[in-house]
């Protein structure tokens, strides 16, 4: 087991579940969250995560980035396995290795979109690459907007900022926690597109969670849960073909 908290992340997969499983209370409340996930998010590859509500893909993201503990099984992000590491090397782990971004900006007022960006750099004492930070605010088309500040921003702006922040550092993999939910479909459909260019521009790695068929549809491969379970795996998704997938599921739980 790989516990070192700045590891070196060598492999085809970015991140890796393998029989995990998360249980929350005990006796009558005992819920089972993820029963037994196996599953691989490869390098380079968008992956969206959906299911119904309660399914579990929440779980499993949070699980996958460090923000929850595992109850069995492995998680791992490149070499390095989640499991056992103190809460110091997660938090290292979490800074140097993983871009987050969610349904709320989380966006400082008092700082410019630029000081946003370069936050966690800051914070953990790192200088930026300069030219892999201006790419991303290149791709993000922030260009001229990074002296203002969020309440000068409008929301799918303050969006890309979120957006940035979590490819400034350059991360192992980006976990994107329904990141159009605040946003309207215009605004949403620019994240997106952002997200699926970050990937085949820059290379980057991420894994969205949404209930969305269109914001599925922009990625790579749709991964479905269901009570806990991973039950099916789409490739070169499109809307109509994961919301054909959803019903089916829909159509499994009211006869079962």
């Amino acid at each position: 087991m790989t516990t070192t908290a700045d590891p070196v992340l060598t492999g085809r997969a970015a991140a890796r579940a393998t029989d995990l499983s998360k249980v929350y209370g005990e006796g009558e409340t005992r819920v089972v969250a993820l029963d037994r996930v196996s599953v691989e998010f490869r390098r380079g590859e968008f992956t969206a995560i959906m299911g119904p509500s309660g399914s579990g893909k929440s779980t499993l993201m949070h699980c996958m980035a460090g923000l929850d503990t595992v109850s069995s099984g492995s998680a791992t992000i490149g070499a390095t396995e989640l499991v056992g590491l103190k809460d110091k090397e997660l938090t290292r782990l979490r800074r140097d290795h993983v871009g987050f971004v969610f349904q709320s900006f989380n966006l400082l007022p008092t700082l410019t979109a630029l000081e946003n960006i370069t936050l966690p750099m800051d914070i953990a004492g790192r200088k930026a690459d300069r030219e892999w930070l201006d790419r991303v605010i290149a791709t993000v088309g922030l260009s001229g907007r990074l002296s203002h500040r969020p309440a000068q921003l409008s929301g799918g702006q303050q969006q890309r900022v979120a957006c940035a922040r979590a490819l400034a550092g350059r991360p192992e993999i980006v976990f994107a926690d329904e990141p159009t939910g605040n946003l309207d479909s215009r605004s949403g459909a620019e994240i997106l597109s952002f997200l699926r260019n970050s990937v085949r521009e820059l290379g980057q790695t991420v894994v969205m969670v949404t209930h969305d068929p269109v914001a599925a549809s922009y990625a790579d491969r749709v991964v479905f849960l269901a009570d806990g379970r991973i039950v099916d795996e789409l490739h070169g998704p499109t809307a109509d073909g994961v919301l054909d997938r959803m019903r089916r599921f829909d159509a499994k739980g009211r006869t079962s």
